[in-house]
């Protein structure tokens, strides 16, 4: 499927399905690894930073971050805490944290990062 060894799936909050793009590319790709927080349902914005910094530790080489919803938040706050080197991320169907619909129980999460990533990154999503 590609070319890179490492790659980290980020699902956003609840985690994503049996039938999500996200779980068919990991079964897909043995390069897949879901970054696993403690709790997918109440989201911890210190306890997804420390799973996504294990994650990225743990990596054989600067994976890509392959990030959804409210994992694209996650990313930028990790990048203005973390040296840990990454290869790029990809960053889908990112969450508006001013939304009306954005989750009480990510709440911690609205304030992020402006600055631009220090690694590429390309962001899907529609207008």
């Amino acid at each position: 499927m590609n070319n890179v060894r490492s790659l980290i799936a980020l699902p956003g909050i609840w985690n994503s399905g049996p039938a999500h793009w996200q779980t068919l590319w990991e079964a897909a790709d043995p390069a897949f690894v879901r970054f696993q927080p403690p709790d997918w349902d109440l989201p911890v914005r210190g306890d997804w930073i420390s799973a996504l910094d294990a994650a990225v530790v743990t990596a054989s080489e600067p994976p890509v971050l392959v990030a959804r919803s409210l994992a694209c938040l996650l990313v930028p706050i990790w990048a203005a805490e973390s040296s840990s080197p990454v290869a790029g991320a990809m960053l889908v169907a990112p969450v508006d944290p001013a939304s009306p619909a954005f989750p009480p129980a990510a709440a911690g999460f609205r304030e992020a990062p402006r600055a631009p990533l220090p690694f590429p990154s390309l962001v899907v999503g529609k207008s």
